[in-house]
């Protein structure tokens, strides 16, 4: 089996303006992502997903032409079934032959950013690839699934104080979710002000949903250590990227002086990274993007040190289709993994891009069971949505 294309599109699909919602990354009015298809000899074909930037809205001409420029004319003729060896290639770079002979990495100047963006889009396209060719799921690959579905939690919530209860429970209403996350942070202009968005999401909520905040990396360690006396009482779930991500002293110093667990790796790339998060007792809960922080290979190599260090994984899947059904995958095959994200914005990529559906019901995501990571993309659809 041989790579004969490898095609890099960036779609930009825009968002209607009753469906946009406003945080600290502005108005979102559109959904952006760099999609990469992967085409056999054979015929078989493999899609993943790249991101230029975690949140939904991005420009994504620079990662585009790096996986159309740069690294997929690399992967002509090649194997598709030799990830591990493509992923390191790709790391090392003009080293990699080193890196291969000496069983440790020598990695490329650019071992973040784009770089490992786009070796996670072709990760994610490779693996789509070798479940297709032995017509099994990805999770199969992974060592099997612990179980065929999982909690899912509603991820949103930006409503004002007054708001904030309505929309939350809007969103268990309309699938049945056992924990709903909201924003909190900068946006709120002040520690006091998020906490009393907190007061109101769970009067509205009751004592028996699960309640998580995010705060987008927008607090600096002191707000962040006020917000979490504030909401003391209302019972947490988990306060996700607290301060910057840049900041990993900061993320221990919030820990330490809460109970309320610590969440975050949106912002992370490769296991590097998450080792020193574990190592500084920095977080309770990994959430690796598969379409940042290498693909599903180096995911599952990230939650092995979850594993390791009794942490949890929660994978980042406010993505694409590509991007949600990988973490699906590696949520229920990892032995950390144990809720996944569900998005209850405007997303495009996940609902109209292919043509199954991930439905939440009852608050459970079902692991899809069809070959790869199982999904069909409407190529008509992308070819519209397709920014030059």
């Amino acid at each position: 089996m041989q790579i004969k294309t490898v095609q890099a599109y960036w779609a930009h699909i825009p968002i209607p303006e009753a469906q946009q919602h406003v945080s600290d990354f502005g108005r979102i009015s559109s959904f952006d992502a760099t999609l990469v298809r992967i085409e056999t000899k054979c015929g078989i074909v493999g899609w993943g997903e790249a991101k230029a930037q975690v949140g939904s809205m991005a420009v994504n001409h620079a990662l585009t032409a790096l996986i159309n420029s740069e690294l997929g004319p690399e992967l002509i003729g090649q194997d598709p079934r030799d990830i591990n060896r493509i992923w390191d290639a790709f790391y090392n770079g003009v080293r990699a032959h080193y890196a291969l002979r000496e069983g440790r990495v020598f990695p490329i100047l650019g071992r973040r950013g784009l770089t490992i963006s786009a070796i996670s889009g072709i990760d994610i396209a490779l693996w789509d690839i070798l479940g297709k060719s032995l017509n099994v799921p990805v999770w199969q690959l992974l060592g099997g699934r612990r179980t065929p579905s999982l909690p899912a939690y509603a991820s949103g919530g930006w409503a004002d104080a007054e708001g904030i209860g309505a929309q939350l429970r809007g969103y268990i209403e309309r699938g049945g979710f056992g924990a709903v996350k909201m924003r909190v942070g900068i946006i709120d202009g002040s520690p006091e002000a998020s906490a009393q968005r907190v007061a109101a999401a769970r009067k509205a909520l009751g004592p028996n949903i699960g309640l998580m905040c995010d705060a987008h990396g927008t607090f600096s360690v002191a707000e962040a250590k006020r917000f979490c006396r504030l909401v003391e009482p209302y019972n947490l779930a988990w306060f996700e990227e607290p301060v910057t991500s840049d900041d990993r002293a900061g993320y221990a110093a919030v820990r330490a002086a809460t109970d309320i667990p610590i969440a975050a790796g949106e912002s992370e790339f490769t296991r590097f990274d998450f080792r020193e998060l574990a190592e500084r007792a920095a977080v309770d809960v990994f959430q690796p993007d598969l379409a940042i922080c290498g693909g599903i290979t180096e995911a599952m190599r990230i939650a092995a040190i979850a594993s390791a260090y009794n942490l949890r994984l929660a994978p980042h899947l406010w993505s694409g289709a590509p991007a949600f059904a990988a973490g699906l995958h590696v949520a229920a095959a990892a032995s950390a993994g144990f809720i996944v994200e569900y998005s209850v914005g405007a997303n495009p990529l996940l609902h109209e891009l292919i043509e199954e559906s991930f439905i939440a019901e009852n608050g459970v995501v079902e692991i899809p069971s069809r070959p790869g990571i199982g999904i069909t993309v409407r190529e008509d659809y992308l070819a519209r949505h397709t920014q030059s």
